[in-house]
C-alpha cells in the first residue's frame, strides 16, 4: 500500500451493552439484513459498529461508527485508526528493545548494540542539544557563505543531498525502468517547503494563511538562529520557491510511467538545460563515472535551469541557510525544534501537541537503523506459524488472480497470456529480509546527534552509489519488518508484506478465514493489484516499462479506469473539497483488485462446501465486515485536506465503499438495492481485474 501504501480494527472482541434506541436500530437493521448481532466472537468487533446506520447506506460506518463516535483524536496525532493502533504497539515494541540495550552496560563499541542505544542517547539528551545550540551544522552553514558561482552552488546541492538539506534536484540510485538488470541513476524535482505547487498558488483562504504562516516561520527560524533580517528572508525565500514550484509536475502528471523516463547521456544534457553545471553536479553526488541520467520530470529541470540563471546567489545563500535549519530543527534546540512543530505540525496539519520525545527517538532509531530492530522485533513478535500460514493465502490469492484473468470477458486470449506470465513472476516477501542490513560503516557516538544523523545519511547514499554497475539487490527491503504497512514495487516485481502489519485486524492467527481474507488477503491482493494497475501494468514479468498489451484490451483497460476516476471523483471529503480520482486511481485499482480476488479466493478455500454460519453471520457477511474493518480511521481536518491534495490513496471511507459498491456479491450479501445510497447500476459497476 505504498504509495505505499502512500493506510482497522481491535485486536480483541469487544461487547457493546445497548440501549433501547440501538436495540431498535438493531432489530430494524436484522430485519433488512437478516443478520442476527449477538455478542461476536467471528473477529468482528460489534462495539465499533453503528447500528443505527443501514449497512445499505454507509457500509463503512456501519461497521466503524461505533469507533468513530466514541473515540476522539489525541492531540499528539493527526490521524487514529487500526494502521495507526499497530504502529503505536510497535513503537511500544521498539522502545523495549532499545531501552533493554540502552540499560545493559559495556556494550562493545562499534556493534550494532552499541549503536542503537547511543542513537537513542544522543536524541534523548536534550540538554546537551540545547547547550550546542546550532554549532552542529555551523560547516553546513560557513559552506553556504562561501559559496561564490553557480557552480559553487551545484556543487553544494550534490554535497549535501546525502544528509537531508532540501535542494530543487533529488538524485537518487533505483533499476533502470527499461533495463531492469541494472542500476541507473535519476533525478526528481524537488526544493519547496509547501506540501505542493497548490499551496504557494491557490488563492483560497486556507492556502493564503498557509502562505503567510510560512512566511512568518522563516523569520522566526531566522531569529531563533541569530540571523538577521528574516522578514526579508522570508519574502526571497517564499518568492524563488513559488518561481520552482510554477515548472513543477502536478502528482497527477509524476504518475505517469512513460512520460517520466527520459534517459539522456550526460553528454546531453545540456540540452534539458545548458543553465546547470551538470559535471559539478554529479560528481559531489559522487557518480560522476556515469555515463547517462534518468530525468523523471524534464520541464521543471529546464525551468530550473533559468532559475538559478536569474537568481542571485545571495537569494540563493538565504534559501539554503533556512533550509538547512529546516532540515536539522527537530534535532537542535527545543526551541527551534518546537517552531518547526508549530508551523509543519500544527498551522499545516492540525496536530496539537508534539508527540512525546521517546516515540520521536523510536522514529529516528528505526529510520537509521531499522534492520537492527527488526533482528530483535521480529525474534519476539512474529513466529514461524505466522509466516507460514502467510505464505499459503499470498498463494491462494495467486491462484485466484489467475483464475480471475482467465474469466475476464474483455481481455483477449494474447494479453490474458502475458498477465499469467506476470503473475506467476511476483516474487513474495513476508515478515522479514533473508538477508540483514550491514551498519559496520556507519559511526555513531552518544552525544553527537547531527553527527550521527548526517553520517547515516551519508552511508546510505554511498551504499546507493556502490549499486551502480553490480547485480540487483534483490534481497534488500524497502520497508523494515517493524513497519506498518506493505508495498508492491514493480521494477522488480515483488510484493513485501513486514511482520508488523501480519496481526489483527488484518492478519489474526485465531480467527476465521472469512475475516482474515476480508483483512489481509485484501491487503495481499491490493499490492498484486498494483502490479495490474494503471501505471504497474505497464511493466513486465522481468520488471520492465514495456507494453504486453494488446491495442484492444489496453483501450478497454483505459475505458474502465476511467470509470472507476468518475466514481472517485464525485466522493466528496468536505462540502468544498472531492476525492481526486485521478492522483488516487492506481491505489482504487489495487482496493477494488485486491478486494475482488481476496474474496475469490476465500471461496475458493471453502473447497465447495458452505460456509458456517458464525455469530448469526455468513461467510460473505464475515468477509466484507473484515474488509470494512481495516479501513477504520479518523483524521483531523487539516491533515485530511492535505492528504487529499497529495496522497495517492483515497481517505479510509471511500477507499472501502468505492471498492465494495462495485462488487455484485456485497449486494447479494447485504441486500443492497436501487435506492439504497451505496447503490450503483450494475451497467455502471466497474470490473477490472
Amino acid at each position: 500500500m505504498k504509495t505505499i501504501l502512500t493506510t482497522a480494527v481491535c485486536s480483541s472482541l469487544l461487547l457493546l451493552s445497548g440501549c433501547n434506541s440501538t436495540d431498535q436500530a438493531l432489530q430494524k437493521v436484522q430485519q433488512e439484513t437478516g443478520i442476527q448481532h449477538t455478542a461476536l466472537a467471528s473477529g468482528v468487533s460489534k462495539a465499533n459498529m453503528d447500528l443505527t446506520i443501514r449497512p445499505q447506506d454507509n457500509f463503512y460506518r456501519y461497521v466503524n461508527g461505533g469507533w468513530l463516535k466514541r473515540n476522539e483524536i489525541p492531540g499528539d496525532k493527526t490521524t487514529i485508526g487500526s494502521f495507526y493502533d499497530l504502529r503505536d504497539d510497535a513503537d511500544k515494541n521498539v522502545k523495549a528493545i532499545i531501552e533493554e540495550l540502552a540499560s545493559t552496560p559495556n556494550l562493545k563499541s562499534g556493534s550494532d548494540e552499541q549503536k542503537v542505544a547511543d542513537l537513542f542517547r544522543s536524541y534523548m539528551d536534550q540538554e546537551t542539544r540545547n547547550g550546542l545550540g546550532i554549532t552542529p551544522i555551523q560547516s553546513i552553514l560557513t559552506d553556504i557563505n562561501a559559496l561564490k558561482s553557480k557552480q559553487d552552488l551545484m556543487e553544494f546541492f550534490g554535497k549535501y543531498q546525502s544528509v537531508g538539506v532540501t535542494s530543487p534536484l533529488y538524485l537518487y540510485i533505483s533499476v533502470d525502468a527499461k533495463d531492469s538488470s541494472r542500476y541507473a541513476t535519476h533525478v526528481w524535482q524537488g526544493g519547496l517547503g509547501l506540501p505542493d505547487k497548490d499551496y504557494y498558488f491557490n488563492e483560497a483562504e486556507r492556502f493564503a494563511n498557509l502562505r503567510a504562516g510560512y512566511k512568518a516561520h522563516i523569520a522566526k527560524m531566522f531569529e531563533l538562529s541569530g540571523f538577521a533580517e528574516g522578514d526579508k528572508a522570508a519574502e526571497a525565500i517564499l518568492a524563488l520557491e513559488t518561481q520552482m514550484a510554477d515548472h513543477h509536475w502536478t502528482r497527477v502528471q509524476s504518475r505517469d510511467s512513460e512520460k517520466r523516463y527520459n534517459k539522456f547521456d550526460v553528454s546531453e544534457l545540456d540540452s534539458v538545460s545548458e543553465n546547470i553545471d551538470w559535471q559539478a553536479y554529479l560528481a559531489a553526488q559522487g557518480v560522476a563515472k556515469q555515463t547517462d541520467l534518468i530525468v523523471n520530470q524534464p520541464d521543471f529541470v529546464e525551468g530550473l535551469g533559468k532559475i538559478i540563471k536569474s537568481t542571485s546567489i545571495a537569494d540563493w545563500k538565504i534559501y539554503l541557510k533556512f533550509h538547512t535549519l529546516s532540515t536539522f530543527a527537530s534535532y537542535l534546540t527545543t526551541d527551534l525544534d518546537k517552531e518547526n512543530f508549530e508551523f509543519f505540525s500544527k498551522q499545516l496539519n492540525g496536530r496539537k501537541e508534539q508527540r512525546p520525545q521517546w516515540k520521536r527517538g523510536v522514529s529516528v532509531v528505526n529510520s537509521n537503523l531499522g534492520e537492527v530492530i527488526g533482528k530483535v522485533y521480529v525474534s519476539r513478535h512474529f513466529t514461524p506459524e505466522a509466516k507460514s500460514r502467510m505464505s499459503v493465502l499470498v498463494e491462494n490469492l495467486r491462484s485466484a488472480y489467475g483464475s480471475s484473468i482467465d474469466e475476464l470477458e474483455w481481455m483477449s486470449a494474447d494479453t490474458k497470456k502475458q498477465a499469467h506470465v506476470k503473475l506467476a513472476a511476483f516474487t513474495p516477501k513476508i515478515g522479514y529480509p533473508d538477508k540483514w542490513e550491514d551498519y559496520s560503516s556507519l559511526t555513531i557516538k552518544g552525544n553527537d546527534l547531527i553527527g550521527n544523523i548526517m553520517r547515516s545519511g551519508k552511508v546510505s547514499h554511498h551504499k546507493d552509489v556502490e549499486k551502480l554497475g553490480g547485480p540487483i539487490r534483490k534481497w534488500e527491503w524497502g520497508m523494515t519488518p517493524q513497519t506498518v504497512n506493505a508495498y508492491y514495487n514493480p521494477t522488480v516485481n515483488e510484493i513485501v508484506f513486514p511482520a508488523a502489519i501480519l496481526q489483527p485486524p488484518f492478519f489474526n492467527m485465531e480467527a476465521d478465514d472469512a475475516v482474515n481474507y476480508g483483512g489481509i488477503g485484501a491487503v495481499i491482493g491490493h499490492e498484486m493489484g498494483h502490479g495490474f494497475d494503471d501505471q504497474g501494468s505497464r511493466y513486465d514479468a522481468e520488471g520492465n516499462l514495456k507494453n504486453w498489451w494488446t491495442e484492444e484490451d489496453l483501450a478497454e483497460f483505459t475505458k474502465r479506469a476511467g470509470n472507476l476516476v468518475k466514481q472517485y471523483d464525485g466522493y466528496q471529503v468536505f462540502e468544498d473539497l472531492h476525492v481526486n480520482g485521478k492522483l488516487t486511481l492506481g491505489e482504487n485499482i489495487g482496493d477494488l483488485s485486491g478486494l475482488t480476488i481476496a474474496y475469490k479466493a476465500y471461496k475458493a478455500s471453502l473447497n465447495g462446501k458452505k460456509a458456517p454460519v458464525i455469530d448469526n453471520l455468513t461467510g460473505d457477511q464475515r468477509f466484507f465486515m473484515g474488509f470494512a474493518q481495516i479501513w477504520r480511521a479518523k483524521y483531523v481536518e487539516k491533515a485530511l485536506r492535505n492528504r487529499v491534495a497529495t496522497d495517492s490513496h483515497s481517505p479510509a471511507e471511500f477507499r472501502a465503499i468505492g471498492s465494495l459498491s462495485n462488487m455484485d456479491e456485497f449486494y447479494e450479501a447485504f441486500g443492497v438495492k436501487e435506492g439504497d445510497a451505496m447503490y450503483i447500476a450494475p451497467e455502471k459497476r466497474v470490473k477490472i481485474w
